[in-house]
């Protein structure tokens, strides 16, 4: 996933581009709302991370000058206006999602993987494979070498978020929020439990699971 960090504030950009290379995605930065306005036209990003109050051209300006072309890139607004007409200003004229400063990475990371999920389904990839294991976004459905498993909601969505970022390990906040949402909270038990509970199933049909503990940081979706 390629994304463009156009932010003015030059330790919150490079805290941004460290922390989502060290996640594996491929990341630009710019400090300024003109030379970000001709990356973001001139090159072919899956995600741009936008701040409003920018030099030259402000957020604002560079988001409809995107949205006045047919590309197709997914903008998450990250922003100290916090009312509520800005964020519905910024949704109404083309942002995808809209964060607001103070933010946690954890929640950006999350939110991240949630606007690559919506890109994924639009652009028709409607399955998500990890070694022999199939997860169908459009009939709901987990396969391991074509042999349905039955699952749970909640154990199909804990599935989905980690197939979805695959290699990438998760932390349980953010698994949580994928399963339950933002206002309540997934034990770490009770994900143990889902995912034990998976992996029983997938081993009754003579396979492994593809998910990983990654003790002390949450869990990976992994070939190997």
């Amino acid at each position: 996933m390629k994304i463009l960090i156009i932010e003015d504030s030059e330790p919150l950009r490079r805290s941004l581009l460290v922390g989502l290379n060290n996640l594996g995605f491929t990341v630009d930065e710019s400090g300024d709302g003109s030379e970000g306005l001709s990356m973001a036209l001139s090159s072919d990003y899956d995600l741009i991370i936008l701040d409003l109050m920018l030099p030259s051209v402000d957020g604002m300006s560079i988001l409809q000058a995107l949205r006045s072309t047919p590309s197709q890139t997914r903008v998450l607004i990250l922003s100290a206006r916090s009312e509520a007409h800005d964020k519905i200003n910024g949704l109404m004229k083309g942002a995808d999602d809209y964060l607001t400063k103070p933010f946690s990475f954890e929640e950006l990371h999350a939110r991240v993987l949630a606007l690559s999920r919506r890109g994924q389904l639009q652009s028709q990839q409607n399955t998500l494979r990890v070694g022999d294991c199939v997860l169908d976004l459009s009939l709901k459905t987990f396969n391991y070498q074509q042999q349905s498993v039955n699952i749970t909601r909640n154990e199909y969505k804990i599935i989905e978020c980690l197939f979805s970022a695959k290699d990438r390990v998760l932390g349980l906040e953010m698994i949580s929020e994928a399963v339950v949402g933002q206002f309540d909270m997934l034990s770490k038990n009770a994900l143990e439990a889902h995912i034990s509970a998976v992996r029983k199933k997938v081993r009754l049909l003579g396979g492994e699971l593809p998910i990983k503990n990654k003790r002390g940081f949450g869990y990976v979706a992994s070939e190997n």
